[in-house]
């Protein structure tokens, strides 16, 4: 399968996704639990689309002190149908790890479960996300944790 196909299908599910749901706006500050563990921060950009952070360390590497992630998400309420509000969020972003010994910098890919709970200012989230270093050399990698932020609107 080329390169182009792939790519063209990926940009396609981003532009014609259903992007309707409750929480559109604010900036939220949480805590996750995984890989790493840490603080976890988002920032709606578009009712659709937004920005998240993490910083956290790595309880799985030897001589790890921190990861920073950053990640563009996309969001589909229409994935999982509900009565409560769901939200399947994806996107691309990118991961610093700074270690003792070295650094490593490297492209993920996130796809996620987003839990708005009606009424209140807080979000819950599972999340994965595949990791490809490509500095200081090519390694794979996963990461992955669940988590919740209180938005400040």
């Amino acid at each position: 399968m080329n390169k182009t196909y792939i790519l063209s299908v990926i940009v396609s599910l981003f532009i014609f996704s259903n992007l309707n749901f409750a929480q559109e706006k604010g900036f939220g500050l949480g805590v996750v639990l995984g890989e790493p563990t840490g603080i976890s921060a988002k920032y709606w950009l578009t009712p659709g689309t937004a920005l998240d952070f993490g910083l956290g360390y790595s309880f799985t590497s030897s001589n790890s002190l921190f990861d920073f992630y950053v990640d563009y998400v996309f969001h589909n309420s229409d994935m999982i149908h509900s009565t409560e509000n769901f939200v399947v969020y994806y996107g691309p972003g990118a991961r610093l790890k700074i270690k003792e010994s070295t650094s490593r910098l490297g492209v993920r890919g996130v796809i996620g479960i987003l839990w708005l709970p009606r009424g209140t200012n807080f979000d819950v989230f599972v999340e994965v996300a595949p990791i490809l270093d490509i500095i200081p050399a090519t390694k794979f990698d996963f990461s992955g944790g669940i988590g919740g932020r209180y938005f400040f609107n």
